[in-house]
Parts: structure tokens; sequence; C-alpha cells
């Protein structure tokens, strides 16, 4: 970033980090995005922005009036009552009257007329901030596209020398023009709306640079807010990292001790095995503890959750009533991933929050808006952001095969865990038992064997190693002489 360049505020949260501090002053920013992906609100956001800092501000309009713009921009609670207003498009009588040029092109005349408009409102206002919404108002005047340009660039070393910071709307083409407004302009904002939801990025920051990839974007009732994807740094996991107990004697065996915090734990498994409830588990603990556990839920309702919970002996409702525990309800199709990622880091850094609990994956690639690919991504940053912050990660996993375990994970993002926790169910002499092991543990030690799982009214017990069965990883045990050596059916 060049250090002597001046910045100010833009006006959208979040869009500054995008351009690595802000809008440098007395230059011209160029907004791209098809109708109704939210130009003109950005625009309106970065005047509200100038006059709240007793900036004087102009909004050059040519496509609505003047009250229709403050009436918009009321809607959003923006108030643009005290900004400049020049109005480039026909008056009501334009049709009326007879337009008629001699011995010139009447696109010259027009052309002319509209600079010249602008000039003087800009030297008699003297604003530190220009709208121009659209720009294409004096591309479409202009006799040839040569014209355009000459004149943009004119115009462009006008503002410049007037220290204007401007901000004009476009929606894209294919034209000669556009890439000539883009190649002119010294930053590029993109606003894009799909299935996936809206989505804002920065191609172009001249003289800073930016940060590249899109971004989320929302539009709410009191205007837009943009969340940035999260950057964690890098981390090697130390040495001497605390652990996490679940309080639960045999499940801490396994564990050797409990999690370790700035880790992430998959505890996967089929449905009804009881993953939630270990996880649960861990953060009944940690509230214990005065650890701030926080659980993200995707695939049932805070009231089932916790009815569940005190069914088996987990007190989930009356440590959440006391503060010690905090349980959010993540609505499906409500949050972008960047936005959910944000919802996570300010909790994180405005709490001591020790345990993190996401319920679970398939819910979260469900419920949050973007395709499969880019949400993997999303989720891999968070948990590295999690991870930095020394914050142990649980992530809940269903598998589809009832017995035994066929992969480590249902997701292609086991690559993010440090600990792979699995539960199974387990068929012996026509019994339906359960099964808990561990088969991978990054920071510490674990116990390489299958141990009895069982869910009562007392809340969760791990027994002893299922002695006299191999096979169970393969889903087909088998019982075996009870004398033979029990390292033959352990995992490693």
């Amino acid at each position: 970033m060049n250090r002597d360049l001046t910045t100010i505020e833009a006006g959208v949260a979040g869009l500054d980090e995008l351009l690595q501090g802000g809008l440098v002053t007395g230059r011209l920013y160029l907004v791209v995005g098809r109708p109704g992906t939210g130009k003109t609100l950005l625009g309106m956001e970065f005047l509200r922005t100038g006059l709240d800092a007793d900036e004087t501000v102009l909004f050059v309009h040519g496509e609505e009036s003047k009250p229709e713009i403050l009436a918009n921009a009321s809607s959003f609670g923006i108030d643009l009552a005290d900004a400049a207003f020049l109005d480039l498009g026909p008056d009501s009588d334009f049709f009326d009257g007879d337009h008629s040029y001699d011995l010139v092109d009447a696109r010259d005349v027009e052309s002319e007329r509209f600079i010249e408009q602008i000039r003087n409102a800009i030297e008699e206002i003297n604003p530190d901030r220009v709208l121009l919404d659209p720009i294409s108002q004096l591309q479409y005047i202009e006799p040839s596209e040569y014209q355009f340009r000459k004149r943009l660039i004119s115009f462009m070393r006008f503002l410049k020398g007037q220290g204007t910071t401007v901000i004009a709307t476009k929606t894209p083409d294919e034209s000669r023009n556009d890439n000539e407004v883009r190649s002119l302009s010294d930053g590029i904002v993109e606003l894009e709306r799909g299935e996936g939801g809206r989505r804002i990025g920065v191609s172009k920051h001249r003289g800073i640079g930016q940060r590249d990839g899109t971004h989320g974007l929302e539009i709410r009732s009191d205007g837009l807010e943009v969340y940035p994807s999260l950057l964690p740094e890098r981390r090697e996991l130390e040495a001497d990292l605390t652990n996490i107990s679940s309080d639960v004697d045999g499940l801490d065996a396994l564990l050797d001790g409990g999690l370790e915090r700035g880790t992430s734990t998959f505890i996967s498994g089929p449905t009804g095995v009881g993953k939630t409830t270990t996880g649960t588990q861990f953060l009944s603990a940690a509230a214990a503890r005065d650890g701030a556990p926080v659980a993200y839920l995707f695939e049932e309702s805070p009231r089932t959750f916790v009815h569940r919970s005190e069914a088996v002996g987990i007190p989930v409702g009356d440590l959440r009533d006391e503060g010690s525990l905090s349980i959010e309800l993540v609505e499906p199709l409500s949050l972008s991933a960047e936005e959910f990622a944000q919802t996570v880091k300010t909790r994180v850094e405005t709490t001591e929050t020790e345990v993190v609990m996401i319920d679970g994956v398939q819910g979260y690639k469900i419920a949050i808006r973007g395709d499969e690919t880019e949400l993997g991504r999303t989720l891999h940053a968070l948990i590295r952001y999690l991870k930095n912050m020394d914050v142990a990660v649980l992530l809940i996993d269903e598998t589809n095969q009832v017995t035994g375990v066929p992969s480590a994970t249902s997701a292609n993002i086991s690559y993010i865990a440090d600990n792979i926790v699995f539960l199974t169910y387990v068929e012996m002499e026509g019994e339906l038992r359960k099964g808990i092991g561990v088969l991978k543990k990054r920071a510490g030690d674990f116990e390489r064997t299958v141990r009895e799982f069982a869910i009562t009214s007392d809340g969760i017990t791990v027994g002893e190693p299922l002695s006299g069965v191999v096979g169970i990883l393969e889903g087909t045990p088998t019982r075996r002489a009870a004398t033979a050596d029990r390292t033959k059916y352990r995992t490693d």
C-alpha cells in the first residue's frame, strides 16, 4: 500500500477492509452490477458517510427524480436532505418542445450542456464526494467512443484537480465503452446476485491493492452490509496445548485426557448413535469450568436440543439460563458463509469461548448459501481461525452406513480434522450395541481400542473395550477366542 495516499471511509461496513483501508481521495470508483444488486444504495451510503463527517456531497442523477431518491434513501434510514442534487434527466416538458438543432449534431450540443452543468455544479458546490448515478448518462450523449473516452479523461482530471472523490454506477455490458470506463477508473467494485445470494468483490484498486475474491453481501433494512471472508494466519500446533475434558472417565481415557484447545474434532457416525450428545457433553463440561461454550444448530431447534440433552442427564437448559452456555439457531438460507463466520468471530472475540460446536456439517452445507466447493473453503477458513484463537472446535458429522466405519467423515473435508472420534452400531449375538473409538488425534496420544458406548437417563457411559470381537470397523464383527491377544483387534 502507498502510505502517501489519503483514504476516506466508503460508508459500508466491511467494504473498507476489501479496499485495504478505504477510498483514495480525489479518485473515480466504478460500482458495477445488474439492476437490483445495490449499486445506488452503496452510493447513497457513500454520500451519507460524507454528510456525517460534515463534508459537502453532490448527487448527480438522471434516471430518478430528487423526491424519489430521498424517499428510497429514507426507506433504509439514510437522510440525504442536506446533499446537493444535480438532475441531468429531461424536464417534464422535454418531449413537448422543439429541440432541433441546425448545422451541428444534437449530441454535440447535449454533451457540452451536460458537462458544463456538472463542471459548474462542482465548481460552485466544491463537493468532497460525488455520486454519478449512472455514468451511462455521459456515455450515451457522446457522438463516438473516441469522444467519450476523451471526455471522460478530461472529466476525471478535472475532478482530481478539485480533490473530489467520485463513485459512478454502471450496469455491465459487452461494449467497448464498458472496457473504457473500467480501464480509466481507479477502482472497481462489482456486485452480484444469484442462487448463492448476494456477493461483492473489488477487482481493481489502483495504488493500494485489494482483497481478492468475492465476499458476502446483504441488503438489510438499514442498508448494505459486507462480510469479508476470513483469512486466518497459519499456525503450527503447540506441544503443550491445554486439554478440554468431557468429564466422562471412559471418554477422556480414550482421548488421553480429552481434546486440546486449538484443535478441530469431527464426531462422526450414523443417525441416532449419539454424536450430538457426545459433543454436548464437552460443552456441558466446558460450561461448568466457565469456558463460555457455544453450539450453532443447523439441524434442529434449540427447544428440541435442550429437551434431548436434559432427557439424558445433561443440564443444557439450566446452563443456558444462567448464561454459561449459548445455543444459536441458524435458520436455513438466512446467512452467507462469510456472515456466519463473522458472527462466530464476533462471539469468540468478545467472550472467553473455549469450545464451539457446529451441529452438523451436512446441515451447514444445506443452510448456508453458496455452492458446495465454496462452502468447504469457507468452513476450512473458519476452523483455522478458531484454532488460531485456541478454541476447540467440534463438528458433528453424519455418515450413511449404519455399521462399520467406511470413511473418516461423510464430507470431503476430513483434512480439516485434527481429531476424529467415531461412533458406530455393533450387532453382537442378535443385540444392537454401540461402540466409540478414535481414528486420529494429531496433538496427542489416544487409546487404540473400540469401547462400548451407551446413553442412559444419567448421561453418557463409555465402558470397557469390546473384547472378543474383530471386524468392528468393517461393519462385520465376529467373535474370537477370549484368550487371544487383544492387540490383534486394535485399530492402529
